[in-house]
């Protein structure tokens, strides 16, 4: 827990930034140039006292005693992340060699091309803290011997009652009071220009830009939706993006059941016909939308294609009766076209380089 000098000083911090980033906005709106270069001021002295604050502060200590053992994953989901490294936030049953299993969730930054090796109910090496049981991390390139002993185990699932978690008494309430100062640091600013702010012509707020949606239907038992997402961060190969907007074009077009689907970089559209029966359709929430961006990762960098202009996914039902879906990633640069093929598993079945993308069709 927080020191009463330390919860102070954050709370006074807090309202200070409060203030100042409310000065910044205010000065703009009314175009007063003192006004913005004090929230600048404020800012830079809060950024000040932090690195000072920051020098002054005592070095780490020795460094936690930590042990290796295996863990169950019980589950996982990835949160959020544009880059090779996202933020995957796990349930596990750890199981040391000394002391009982326990249940604890973590959250890791796991690299997009590890992630299909980390499934629920699979075996992975961690380590953590005999001291403080909550504090577990994923060893990524666990020894040969670490290895072995994950690839034999069989971990059983601890009880919900095991269960670890960082004590944080009084945290949620500090949070509380930073926010207050912070609101409260704003609203001074804006009761000290009131009169400015309230007696002039307002204007509308800026509106937000919100994803573009299109739909058509060509007939009665034949339809395409498609969404265009806009802004920043809006790339659908963000981790959960292409799930949730796939349920969404479901749920406009009243039924799951499709019979072609084309991801692109922002643009997601789907295909369907009524008269189809159920096995020359694609059902979209059954799609392993998590490891796509695995596979346009694979596509764009073992292809031949050196600087990849554009990428799409095309997902069509499988040929023959019982067939999974095909999925297609192609990607398209200066060199040429290239593409890969894989199952409904995200398990690679074809690969075509630049100049062979147009064999064997």
């Amino acid at each position: 827990m927080r020191s009463v000098l330390e919860a102070l000083r954050l709370t006074v911090v807090s309202g200070v930034i409060g203030a100042a980033i409310t000065a910044i906005v205010v000065g703009a709106i009314l175009e007063e140039l003192p006004v913005v270069l004090t929230g600048v001021g404020g800012l830079l002295l809060v950024v000040l006292i932090a690195a000072v604050v920051g020098r002054l502060s005592p070095g780490p200590g020795e460094p936690p005693v930590t042990r290796t053992a295996l863990a169950r994953i019980e589950d996982l989901r990835a949160t959020s992340g544009e880059s090779a490294d996202v933020p995957v936030r796990f349930e596990l049953t750890v199981a040391p060699d000394d002391r009982p299993a326990y249940r604890v969730k973590i959250n890791e930054h796991i690299n997009l091309v590890d992630i299909p090796g980390y499934r629920p109910r699979g075996i992975a090496v961690v380590e953590y803290r005999p001291d403080e049981p909550w504090d577990v991390s994923i060893v990524t390139r666990p020894t040969p011997e670490w290895s072995r002993r994950a690839e034999e185990a069989e971990i059983d699932s601890a009880p919900e009652s095991t269960r670890v978690e960082k004590p944080g008494p009084g945290e949620g309430s500090w949070c509380v009071v930073m926010l207050i100062a912070f609101l409260a640091g704003a609203a001074l600013v804006v009761l000290l220009f009131r009169g400015e702010l309230f007696t002039s012509e307002g204007d509308a707020g800026p509106s937000s830009k919100q994803p573009s949606v299109t739909s058509s239907a060509s007939s009665s038992r034949t339809f395409t939706t498609s969404t265009t997402v806009s802004g920043p961060s809006s790339s659908l190969l963000v981790l959960g993006r292409m799930r949730e907007t796939a349920t969404d074009l479901a749920a406009r077009a009243g039924t799951s059941d499709v019979t072609a689907i084309v991801i692109e970089e922002r643009r997601m559209q789907i295909r369907g016909d009524s008269s189809r029966p159920a096995g020359e359709t694609v059902h979209l929430q059954t799609l392993p939308y998590e490891l796509f961006p695995a596979l346009v990762h694979e596509a764009r960098t073992t292809l031949g294609v050196r600087d990849p202009k554009s990428w799409r996914i095309d997902v069509t039902p499988g040929a023959g009766t019982g067939a999974g879906p095909r999925v297609r990633v192609t990607v398209t640069g200066e060199e040429g076209t290239a593409r890969l093929d894989a199952d409904a598993t995200a398990r690679i079945l074809d690969r075509r380089p630049v100049g062979e993308a147009a064999k064997g069709r």
